[in-house]
């Protein structure tokens, strides 16, 4: 199986990351198979596409997302789950990071967009409590855990959460590793690749799927 290229954030050098804009920048890259985006909820209980706790950085106003309801981040230009997820291409392959609790909406909206296996996505988590909540609740999605090393004790927490793999910080990759993962059944990609030959040395490990920005992501 190839690996496949993810566009972090969308293609943040053309739009905003994290925005519709971003997105359809990505997905016209050729070799660009899908998009890694994150998902935060709002005080209403809404899933909006966001990275940041706090709308500082990507939004100029101080506060944190969970203290604001849909309509008001809405006006501050974050995108909705939903509205996202209706934009984009079945093809593309999607890595749903979620940062919080992502409550029952969260899994209906991308349920209604992925189907009850979650065709071509997968939810991944920092939070090993957010994966095993939504084991619980969708046992047949596939989930990652984002890990920043694969030491014996990281692999054992994902295999332990029933997760199909992992997403590891790329300086964090080795052989090692790597047969450790296989030997746990797990799959294994990398975050956040800037470089082509960085890209390529990967690739050529095996990797599942590489989220890539800049030369990584659009080598032209």
């Amino acid at each position: 199986m190839a690996t496949l290229r993810l566009a972090h954030r969308g293609d943040w050098q053309r739009a905003p990351e994290n925005t519709p804009a971003a997105f359809d920048a990505a997905l016209a890259i050729p070799g660009c198979d899908g998009l890694e985006f994150d998902v935060r909820t709002s005080a209403d209980g809404v899933p909006v596409v966001v990275h940041d706790a706090t709308l500082r950085r990507e939004h100029g106003r101080a506060g944190r997302v969970r203290d604001f309801g849909a309509d008001a981040l809405g006006r501050l230009g974050l995108p909705m789950l939903a509205t996202v997820l209706a934009s984009l291409p079945e093809w593309a392959f999607l890595d749903v990071e979620v940062k919080d609790d992502p409550g029952p909406a969260f899994e209906d909206i991308l349920e209604g967009s992925r189907g009850s296996s979650l065709d071509r996505a997968v939810v991944s988590s920092f939070e090993a409590g957010i994966l095993a909540r939504v084991g619980r609740s969708r046992p047949a999605w596939p989930r990652w855990l984002n890990v920043r090393d694969l030491r014996p004790s990281t692999v054992r927490v994902a295999s332990e959460l029933g997760c199909v793999g992992v997403a590891c910080a790329w300086p964090a990759i080795n052989e090692r590793g790597i047969d450790r993962l296989a030997a746990e059944g797990l799959v294994l990609a990398a975050w956040t690749v800037r470089d082509l030959p960085t890209y390529r040395r990967l690739e050529r490990a095996g990797l599942v799927a590489i989220c890539a920005e800049g030369d990584a992501l659009d080598p032209r």
